[in-house]
């Protein structure tokens, strides 16, 4: 008895270069979903402690002045701290950097200020920002030099309250080290960087388009009130609490 076969389809030359393409763009794909993988093993792995702990350089931060700390308000200020406290570090414990002025170099000591919180951060549940937290803070707009655009922020309006520390910055624990997982990540991010695929692999997993307008876009609908940024001591002295 006779069969009857289909016949086969024979793809076009157009046809069998597109799916050369599919195919190398889902490798991309999963090569970068093995990144990211890579990537969160490593971020999870545990510390272990030294033997023999060691100093490298200082850390500076923020700690309660001595009379709010005894205040009947220092449980308040000492939890908000925790929220927008800022840590620097420094080889030098005098925290000072090099300053070019009418064509000599000197030294001033690095500023360092109170976290100013972001939109998304202010109405995020990561900080979990209190009505009376809310209610220390004054919303500004700054020029950011990188993207040229006005943004907003929000600012502590009474830092006073807080003072700088230096303290040793004591380096007691590591991150344990997994060589498998390191190799494999350096030989995928070696690959993608000789072949300069972050851009392809960009457009692949997040899009052609950027979210960059988008995001300002977004921030038209917060109002722009001009308030001062910082509120004087004189004006807390007033306060009666």
């Amino acid at each position: 008895m006779d069969t009857y076969e289909l016949p086969c389809r024979i793809r076009s030359a157009r046809q069998k270069k597109r799916l050369v393409k599919t195919d190398r763009d889902k490798q991309l794909i999963r090569l970068s979903k093995r990144r990211s993988e890579l990537w969160i093993q490593r971020r999870e792995l545990p510390m272990v402690p030294l033997e023999k702990p060691y100093q490298r350089g200082w850390k500076r931060y923020f700690v309660l002045r001595a009379d709010i700390a005894f205040s009947i308000r220092a449980e308040f200020y000492t939890a908000l701290l925790a929220k927008i406290n800022t840590v620097e570090y420094h080889h030098d414990k005098t925290f000072k950097r090099k300053k070019r002025s009418k064509g000599r170099y000197g030294y001033e000591i690095k500023k360092q200020l109170l976290r100013e919180l972001t939109p998304y951060l202010w109405e995020s549940s990561n900080l979990d920002l209190t009505e009376q937290e809310k209610a220390c803070f004054s919303q500004v707009e700054i020029y950011n030099v990188k993207t040229r655009q006005q943004e907003i922020r929000y600012v502590f309006t009474e830092p006073w309250r807080y003072r700088l520390k230096i303290a040793p910055n004591m380096v007691t624990h590591k991150k344990l080290l997994d060589t498998d997982l390191v190799r494999e990540l350096d030989l995928i991010d070696n690959h993608i960087q000789r072949n300069n695929l972050e851009g392809h692999i960009h457009s692949l997993t997040n899009g052609r388009k950027s979210n960059f307008w988008r995001y300002h876009r977004g921030l038209a609908k917060y109002s722009m009130v001009k308030i001062p940024k910082y509120r004087s001591k004189e004006t807390y002295l007033e306060l009666d609490f």
